[in-house]
C-alpha cells in the first residue's frame, strides 16, 4: 500500500536559528486561510491535541516530532506546506498550528480512505480545517502533479519513494525552503539510503539531522540565491 504515513522523530538542526495542485478527490477546504490567528486557536488545538494525548498510534509521528516541525515553520515563516502522507492527521495538526500562525496553508496527501475521513474530522474538530486541504490520493500520481511553489515539505509516506518525491518537487521548493523526511535513521530500511546519497550530493541544498532517537528527521533547505 502506497502513500502512507509511519512513525518517527525529530527536533530540528536548522533550530539552530530557532534556539494547489492539481485537484483530487476528498478535497478539503477550498477557502482560503485566514492571514495569521489569535491565541484563541491556538488554544483550541491544544486542547485538541490533549485531549488525544496517548492515542496516535496509526503510523503517527509522536508529539515532540509535531513540536519540531511546528517550530520549524513558525520559525523560517513558511506559509506554502506539503505533507505527503496524513495517516490520521497528528502531523498535520501540528504543521497547519504553526501555519495558522504564518497565514499559510496546508496540502496533505493520504492514499487509505479510513485514514483519510479521520484525518479530516480531526481538522475540523481542531479548529484547523480553513488551513488544510486534505487529499485522498495515490501521493505517486498526484506529487508530479503540483504546482507548487512549496517553501516546506513534510515526507512520511513510503520510504523507496522518498527519493522521486523529493526529485519531483525540489525544482517546486523556494530559496530557503525545506524539505523534511521521517524515519531517515532506518538506514536499512529500503529507500532510505539511497534517498541521504542523493540528498548529499545536492549541488543547491544543506541538509541536517536530528538523531535523538533511532527514527531520525532530515531536514534539507534550498540555498538562497
Amino acid at each position: 500500500m502506497r502513500g502512507f504515513v509511519q512513525a518517527g522523530v525529530i527536533a530540528v538542526a536548522c533550530a539552530v536559528a530557532l534556539a494547489a495542485g492539481l485537484a483530487a478527490t476528498g478535497v478539503m477546504g477550498a477557502r482560503q486561510a485566514p492571514a495569521g490567528n489569535g491565541g484563541d486557536l491556538d488554544a483550541q488545538v491544544q486542547a485538541f491535541l490533549e485531549s488525544r494525548r496517548g492515542q496516535w498510534h496509526d503510523l503517527n509521528v509522536p508529539e515532540a516530532d509535531g513540536r519540531t516541525l511546528h517550530d520549524l515553520i513558525v520559525t523560517k515563516r513558511f506559509t506554502r506546506a506539503l505533507e505527503i502522507g496524513t495517516s490520521t492527521g497528528h502531523s498535520g495538526l501540528w504543521i497547519a498550528r504553526a501555519l495558522a500562525k504564518t497565514g499559510g496553508r496546508l496540502v496533505t496527501i493520504e492514499i487509505d480512505p479510513g485514514r483519510h475521513r479521520t484525518a479530516v474530522a480531526n481538522f475540523r474538530a481542531a479548529g484547523l480545517e480553513d488551513y488544510v486541504d486534505a487529499r485522498l490520493a495515490d501521493a505517486h500520481e498526484l506529487v508530479p502533479q503540483l504546482e507548487g511553489p512549496f517553501d516546506f515539505v513534510f515526507s512520511d509516506a513510503d520510504k523507496d519513494w522518498y527519493t522521486n518525491y523529493f526529485t519531483a518537487l525540489w525544482p517546486r521548493v523556494t530559496p530557503g525552503g525545506c524539505f523534511t523526511a521521517h524515519n531517515v535513521g532506518a538506514a536499512r530500511m529500503r529507500g532510505i539510503r539511497e534517498f541521504l546519497a542523493h540528498i548529499a550530493a545536492l549541488p543547491d541544498g544543506t541538509t541536517t539531522f536530528d538523531r535523538t532517537t533511532p527514527a531520525g528527521l532530515s531536514i534539507t533547505c534550498k540555498t538562497r540565491r
